[in-house]
């Protein structure tokens, strides 16, 4: 069975609409969460297991990709990562998990810089999207769910830039079979409900304001989340079985 790995580097970043449309595909999904059940790192396998998956999924946190001294398991996830894109094989990572692919390649990620985006942004899809196998499908002008305060600020050199935003331009990239985004795709309407309003109004955000924001936009972001984890799954089970066609659910 084609399968894929995802990790979880914060508890609170979870696959939300993402399983789903793995497990509608019939790929197996092997979930880790970065920072183990006992305190330790064991649970984010090293490089060596490259060729025990067919796909890697990297989620996000409120972590830098190089702040190993707060998040020990980073280092093996970068191993991970490294490996897996020398081995060709697709990798999606989202938020703290595209910064990690940035950061492997050669981009560059910058903490607390430039305005923060939180809730539904309107994200615009560039020219080279239009051909990508993964954002393809996707809505030339969408909106999907932001939470960040630190940012991708230079591609990668291999890179090709994808999506920006108004206010940040690097919102989604590939390098090879590597896709990164700084939006959350996975997230919905409803993981704005569960924001902390203190904490969004500390950042100059009023979280009523947000909901109504993302209820708005719901439907579509939807639809162009599928259309883009569906694109996603397709990769993996070309790759898993080579000259098979995507399964449909």
């Amino acid at each position: 069975m084609t399968r894929v790995l995802m990790i979880v580097n914060d508890i609170d970043s979870q696959p939300r609409r993402l399983l789903p449309r793995l497990i509608a595909h019939h790929i197996d999904v092997d979930i880790r969460i970065g920072p183990g059940r006992d305190g330790t790192w064991n649970a984010v396998p090293g490089p060596e297991a490259v060729g025990a998956y067919d796909g890697f999924v990297y989620l996000g946190g409120g972590l830098m990709p190089d702040e190993t001294d707060r998040a020990p398991w980073l280092a093996d996830e970068a191993a991970l990562a490294q490996a897996a894109l020398e081995a060709d094989k697709p990798q999606l990572g989202i938020c703290l998990g595209g910064q990690l692919l940035a950061h492997i390649t050669g981009g560059e990620v910058r903490a607390q810089t430039g305005a923060p985006e939180k809730g539904a942004t309107a994200i615009t899809m560039l020219p080279a999207a239009a051909e990508d196998p993964v954002f393809g499908q996707v809505s030339r002008h969408t909106h999907f769910i932001e939470s960040h305060v630190d940012r991708i600020t230079a591609l990668p050199p291999e890179a090709t830039l994808l999506a920006s935003s108004e206010l940040c331009e690097i919102q989604a990239f590939r390098v090879g079979r590597s896709w990164g985004m700084q939006f959350h795709p996975e997230a919905s309407a409803d993981s704005v409900r569960g924001w902390d309003a203190d904490a969004l109004a500390a950042l100059g955000f009023d979280k009523d304001t947000l909901i109504a924001a993302a209820d708005e936009v719901e439907a579509a972001s939807a639809r162009d989340a599928q259309a883009l984890f569906d694109a996603f799954a397709a990769e993996v089970i070309r790759v898993s079985v080579p000259g098979a066609p995507a399964r449909r659910s």
